[in-house]
């Protein structure tokens, strides 16, 4: 009877007062990660208007001018690269070029995965069989490897490292999509559509697809690193964003030759795309705990 009537006792004070606490730390825990990711944003539309020099001109006479806290000065704080283009300017506008790539091939692979995700999982059957076989024959692909092949037999350009990314990645958000749709389909409130003759499109469309965009969101967070990665792995190996074009992969690719007298040139679009992915990966896997 104590033990009962102790174990319905309320909690104390300090005990609420830490976990309000924590609830409250963990609502902070998104902001830096996501901070950063609009800062990105930002800085990305921005180019134009914060950088005095235009990225592709060369200027030979300022060539690898190191930065202003080696030896180098303010007119080009993060130095200059082996044309004398400034690094700072090649970072943000770089930056436009890696995340319009990521967002276009994420608008992509988003629209074809949920589509082909909802069909197969509200239709089952022979759709979905073949459907989802087909997916497993792209995911048995290596994306790398035959973006790389494709990219380079079609030649270089933003167009086609968008269409190639997107293409390739969409099979991972179908199946994300399928899965929730199959539970979704089993719920009472979509049969209960289905016995008055709601039409499979409404059902669909007014109540599987508003349930699953939570996890859809989640997908895409997390595939934003990815992508990045990808464009910049496309570049760096010089089937991605054509040269003299900046992106973080191309300004790699650029100082990759120079590590010892330009380190520079590597650094900085090298340390972009690692603050970027992870950035996204911490906001993903928040939003995924959620």
């Amino acid at each position: 009877m104590n033990a009962g009537l102790s174990a319905q006792r309320p909690a104390p004070a300090g005990a609420l007062a830490r976990t309000s606490r924590q609830r409250r730390s963990i609502g902070l825990m998104p902001l830096l990660p996501l901070g950063i990711l609009i800062g990105m944003f930002l800085l990305a539309a921005l180019a134009g208007f914060l950088t005095p020099y235009d990225p592709i001109k060369q200027d030979l006479i300022h060539y690898l001018k190191p930065p202003f806290w080696a030896g180098g000065t303010m007119a080009h704080p993060l130095g200059t690269d082996s044309f004398g283009r400034d690094v700072l300017s090649r970072l943000l506008f770089g930056a436009r070029v890696s995340l319009s790539v990521a967002v276009l091939s994420l608008i992509i692979a988003t629209f074809l995965g949920t589509t082909v995700g909802l069909l197969s999982g509200y239709l089952g059957g022979n759709v979905d069989s073949i459907l989802m076989r087909f997916v497993d024959m792209i995911l048995a692909l290596p994306t790398l490897l035959i973006a790389l092949a494709v990219a380079i037999a079609l030649g270089p350009s933003f167009t086609n490292i968008l269409l190639i990314i997107g293409l390739m990645i969409w099979p991972r958000t179908a199946r994300l999509i399928r899965a929730e749709t199959m539970l979704l389909k089993k719920q009472e409130f979509t049969r209960y559509a289905r016995a008055i003759g709601v039409p499979g499109w409404r059902i669909v469309l007014r109540h599987v697809l508003p349930n699953v965009l939570p996890t859809l969101l989640v997908a895409v967070t997390l595939e934003i690193g990815h992508v990045i990665l990808v464009e910049a792995s496309l570049s760096f190996l010089g089937a991605g964003i054509p040269p003299p074009q900046p992106s973080w992969g191309v300004m790699i690719a650029d100082g990759r030759a120079l590590i010892a007298t330009g380190w520079w040139i590597a650094l900085f679009p090298g340390l972009a795309i690692m603050v970027t992915v992870i950035s996204c990966n911490v906001l993903g896997d928040w939003l995924r705990d959620r």
